[in-house]
């Protein structure tokens, strides 16, 4: 009976040793939401690249204005879409638990994320404005991979295999220069409902 309330006593104590150490209310769910945003957005940039291109190659490809426009809307709309549900399902999964949201793990989790997400990102666009379309998704696949592995150590710990993956599909995809769009559909959109499912199923509390 001493050594199951040991036992029990060891738990708590690790449990309390994760929280103050780790941001670990991240939502599964909210993980499926930005799969399918981005997978929505997938479909609509083809529409838009594919109409008048049929291959993306490092070669430059000069768009239009208009083309340009609805690709950084479409970018933006998943992004702004991705980011609204993630906090939406963290924010009811972190009152179901009765944790804060907003603390020091939270600061230290956002930074270290941020910073390599957000020189991706204006690398990237850098690359669109001088029609390097073909290295767009490998680009994005990279850095936000590193973004995740970077923040990996302040939360659980499958973040770090989920960066691991879209690192190998951003390589990936800069060797099969073609099929970018298809490997970023498969990073940001089947991976993360993968992923999703599982952390929904495994925290599940």
């Amino acid at each position: 009976m001493n050594q199951e309330k040991y036992i029990e006593d060891l738990k708590e104590i690790k449990q309390m040793m994760d929280r103050s150490s780790r941001f670990i209310s991240l939502s599964g769910l909210s993980g499926v939401a930005a799969g399918v945003f981005a997978l929505i957005g997938a479909y609509f940039a083809w529409q838009i690249l594919y109409s008048n291109f049929d291959y993306q190659a490092y070669d430059r490809i000069l768009l239009t204005t208009e083309q340009l426009t609805q690709l950084v809307a479409i970018g933006l709309g998943t992004l702004i879409l991705s980011l609204g549900s993630g906090i939406l399902f963290t924010i009811l999964k972190t009152r179901k638990i009765k944790q804060n949201i907003w603390d020091s793990q939270t600061k230290r989790l956002l930074i270290n994320l941020f910073i390599p997400l957000l020189t991706g990102g204006i690398f990237c666009f850098l690359l669109i404005l001088k029609g390097y379309i073909g290295l767009a998704a490998p680009v994005t696949l990279l850095f936000y991979g590193l973004a995740l592995v970077n923040a990996s150590k302040y939360t659980l710990t499958e973040v770090r295999s989920l960066g691991i993956l879209e690192i190998v599909l951003g390589l990936l995809a800069t060797y099969f220069i073609g099929y970018g769009l298809l490997f970023w559909s498969i990073g940001f959109g089947l991976l993360h409902v993968i992923y999703g499912i599982i952390m929904e199923l495994k925290y599940k509390s």
